[in-house]
């Protein structure tokens, strides 16, 4: 396992403080524990000081220890422990999460590290010239019947090909991120066979919601009921 550290001086802001709408959130969050365990609050107020900035600095660090009545200490170690807190600075538009784990390995994640490296940098955690991409190599990330993927942000990419992560990177250097469509890349919905569905191929495939009794009644007329 790889050591994680807070990132250098040079790059440490003096403080840090929430939004005022953060501020409020984070008091909202802290008042869903029973009195006494505010503590337990510490992973969801580093995910958000990591929305609010980008990464986990350590004046964030220390803010939330004192939010929380904790020691600066039992912070820093839950920060260090979870990868996906970023101790670094990362891209401003963009920060890309390359799974490299076996289904995606065997599916061509290779060929999206190569992408990553051409596109934004040589080596992984260094932003671009202009700071706004970066990427790393993962662990799984969960869509394994869909790889190969990548993760931006809270955003997954699936069904990918190299091709298709130079435009979704291209999308978001241009700020038009937003446009683009999570997911599966390939046009399946879920986690259908790539070649198409082979069986419940009489269900809807409409977006909104069916009346379940609709399936049932046509369940009847199949049986003759």
């Amino acid at each position: 396992m790889s050591v994680r550290r807070l990132a250098d001086d040079i790059y440490q802001p003096v403080e840090f403080s929430f939004t005022k709408e953060n501020q409020i959130w984070v008091q909202n969050t802290i008042d869903k524990y029973p009195a006494g365990r505010k503590q337990s609050a510490v992973i969801p107020l580093l995910m958000r000081a990591q929305e609010q900035d980008g990464w986990v600095t350590r004046a964030a660090i220390e803010h939330i220890a004192q939010i929380l009545s904790m020691a600066y200490i039992r912070v820093l170690e839950i920060a260090t422990f979870y990868t996906q807190f970023q101790l670094q600075p990362v891209g401003t538009k963009a920060h890309i999460q390359v799974c490299g784990t076996t289904p995606c390995m065997l599916r061509g994640s290779g060929e999206l590290i190569k992408v990553c490296q051409k596109k934004i940098h040589r080596e992984p955690f260094i932003t671009n010239r202009d700071g706004t991409l970066s990427w790393e190599e993962v662990e799984c990330l969960g869509a394994c019947v869909n790889a190969p993927m990548v993760m931006i942000f809270k955003d997954t990419y699936e069904d990918l090909t190299a091709e298709r992560l130079e435009e979704i990177i291209d999308a978001f250097e241009s700020g038009k991120g937003s446009e683009i469509v999570v997911g599966s890349q390939s046009g399946r919905k879920s986690s259908e066979p790539v070649s198409g569905l082979t069986s419940l191929i009489d269900i809807d495939d409409a977006k909104e919601k069916k009346d379940p009794s609709s399936l049932q009644k046509k369940d009847k007329k199949k049986i003759g009921v």
